[in-house]
């Protein structure tokens, strides 16, 4: 199917974050754009108010008829859509052209210049960080982003001027495998995903395709040690670490009122006391594989130090909900023991005096089983533990693994086990927190609010 021929285009799990981008921007073609979700989110909110049409009853009878044209409506729909969902299946019996929301997204990138982020953890970040040194620069760019970027409060840019477009490569599925990048990322290659690729080395290897994908004449910035034997010909490679040792490194990293600055290495050039507008030493790490990418992109010293500096963050991402002297909280996306631990040690290196109480939602149950032990280590850095019941996601139960089974791993001060229902009246039954973080990937994010308004009541008290 030729794009630009299609009328409408109707998404099945349209408020998934990497979903909403693709819907935004068929909504910006002018396309008629709706969808199912599960749910009823404030995203899934805002593309109403954008002008998109969406339902959340799983029936072809909720479809608009404009949808319903064979030869005229692109079908996307989401990995995390049960096989059985009756929407997903009259499309395909109809003969609509379906297609996954990652190969639309290549389809898209075809005939652009793609700047591709990868890894396991910190492509959410480190992509959003690479748009903005872009868009805050001569050169600007297009973006596809996996949150939404707070400078932008979207996770769609567009750019009149640039061919180049940023996304966010899903390791997911093999979804990266999708795209042909000119210049590529990869942050991380902690194990994830099993459920899909079984082993450690099938993973790693999905990643190696990925290198193999980047057009010749191409770059890749590749955190220094995850592939120390890349065989890929016609491309440049460079690596990148948070200190010395790697072709782009920061040195001299010091904590001033609560922001981190540092001094910032390339292979020809040094860029003293850059500050990073956006909390947590990983973020450090991250802004320099996003900073080793714009430079490598012809971005100049000052326009890196003035986008590093406004840089606000993505949502979600160690985000701010409450900052004051007598009380933080924080919201994180972290949803890998790796994730975790960078979060929590990052809390602490902030707020050393202070006891950290961390509430978290396990994701998947595949991953729970596979990382408990990892999981257990991380969230004993907490002095306070909460933990959800597991969020399934599109995954059925697994006998044995369950909140409490990986609760009992945990060393901690004083550790907890509730439902989403019961979390607001454990945290008003417990001491007020000197600082808390909500992290998960699941449906946490819906407590954030009504956390932050206990808190901010208590408080008074």
């Amino acid at each position: 199917m030729n794009l630009e021929e299609i009328d409408s285009v109707y998404f099945i799990g349209i408020g998934g974050i990497g979903m909403s981008a693709l819907a935004r921007y068929f909504h910006s073609l002018n396309k008629f754009v709706g969808g199912y979700d599960k749910t009823e989110t404030n995203l899934t909110k805002e593309l109403a108010r954008e002008g998109m049409e969406i339902h959340y009853t799983d029936s072809i009878s909720m479809v608009n008829t404009d949808f319903k044209n064979l030869s005229k409506t692109l079908v996307v729909y989401t990995p995390a859509v049960a096989a059985e969902h009756s929407e997903f299946t009259w499309f395909r019996n109809q003969g609509f052209v379906i297609k996954k929301r990652a190969e639309v997204l290549g389809i898209i990138s075809r005939s652009k210049d793609v700047i591709a982020i990868a890894g396991t953890h910190g492509k959410t970040t480190t992509s959003t960080m690479v748009s903005h040194l872009l868009k805050k620069s001569k050169i600007d760019c297009n973006a596809f982003l996996g949150g939404i970027a707070l400078n932008y409060h979207n996770n769609l840019l567009l750019s009149e001027k640039s061919n180049i477009v940023v996304v966010e490569a899903d390791e997911y599925d093999r979804s990266f495998l999708q795209l042909n990048p000119q210049g590529a990322i990869i942050t991380s290659m902690d194990a994830d995903h099993l459920d899909i690729y079984g082993t450690v080395e099938e993973y790693k290897k999905a990643f190696d395709l990925f290198i193999g994908q980047i057009k010749p004449g191409g770059f890749l910035v590749i955190k220094n040690g995850l592939l120390p034997d890349i065989k890929h010909n016609g491309i440049k490679v460079y690596t990148y670490s948070l200190k010395g040792s790697s072709d782009f490194y920061a040195e001299n990293i010091i904590i001033k009122n609560g922001f981190y600055h540092f001094d910032m290495f390339t292979p020809d050039a040094s860029f003293k006391d850059i500050k990073l507008g956006f909390p947590g030493i990983l973020n450090v790490e991250n802004a320099i594989g996003a900073i080793a990418a714009a430079y490598l992109l012809k971005s100049s010293e000052n326009e890196i130090r003035l986008a590093m500096e406004s840089f606000k963050g993505v949502k979600r991402r160690f985000e701010y909900h409450i900052k004051n002297e007598n009380l933080v909280f924080i919201d994180d996306y972290g949803h890998h023991p790796e994730e975790l631990r960078y979060t929590i040690e990052s809390v602490k290196a902030l707020y050393p005096n202070s006891k950290v109480r961390g509430v978290f939602q396990p994701h998947l149950f595949s991953r729970t089983k596979d990382f408990a032990d990892e999981f257990a280590q991380s969230l004993s850095l907490l002095d306070e533990v909460i933990l959800l019941d597991i969020y399934p996601a599109r995954e059925k139960p697994i006998p044995g693994v369950t909140s409490e089974m990986l609760l009992l791993k945990v060393i901690a001060e004083k550790k907890y086990h509730c439902s989403k229902a019961e979390l607001l009246p454990l945290l008003e039954s417990l001491p007020m927190p000197e600082v808390l973080i909500t992290m998960g990937a699941g449906d946490i994010d819906t407590m954030v609010e009504p956390i932050t308004k206990l808190l901010l009541e208590k408080s008074k008290i």
